[in-house]
């Protein structure tokens, strides 16, 4: 699980600079909200411990309705996810999973389960931030999310 989460910081470290290298344009999701997500930057302590450095423009939503429209990303196998990461761009182009640079990702826990899509889905639900580190937990998670058509 320790990987997962890894990978999952790695995708979230990106900056627009990132996003920008060879991501197909009309795959690529770009929102204000997105921005804000993207803000969030790390930092290697001593203890070799991953600790995310919240911006005032994330903080501002913290513990309130946030909504993205992203790509689904399976944590686990199934036809219908509960617990995924989103992302900004679909997993056939994702770095580490398809051919393109990393995008940005957010963990996204639903009340309930949706099926899998290959299209963009929009979720919105309460945003919450972890001061922890990131290694073991993502640091940026919409809990309680429902799907918006």
């Amino acid at each position: 699980m320790r990987y997962l989460y890894a990978i999952f910081i790695l995708f979230s470290v990106c900056t627009a600079n990132a996003q920008t290298q060879k991501h197909s344009s009309k795959d690529q999701l770009r929102s204000l909200n997105w921005d804000v997500i993207g803000s969030v930057k790390f930092e290697l302590t001593e203890k070799n411990e991953l600790l995310p450095l919240f911006t005032e423009s994330i903080r501002r939503f913290e513990n309130r309705e946030f909504d993205l429209t992203g790509y689904l990303i399976p944590i686990k196998s199934g036809q219908k996810q509960q617990t995924f990461l989103l992302a900004t761009l679909p997993i056939n182009q994702c770095y580490f999973c398809g051919q393109n640079g990393i995008p940005v990702m957010i963990m996204i826990e639903m009340e309930s389960a949706v099926p899998y899509s290959e299209k963009p889905i929009h979720v919105q639900g309460i945003l919450k931030l972890e001061e922890k580190d990131a290694s073991y937990k993502p640091p940026i998670t919409i809990k309680n999310a429902k799907l918006i058509n």
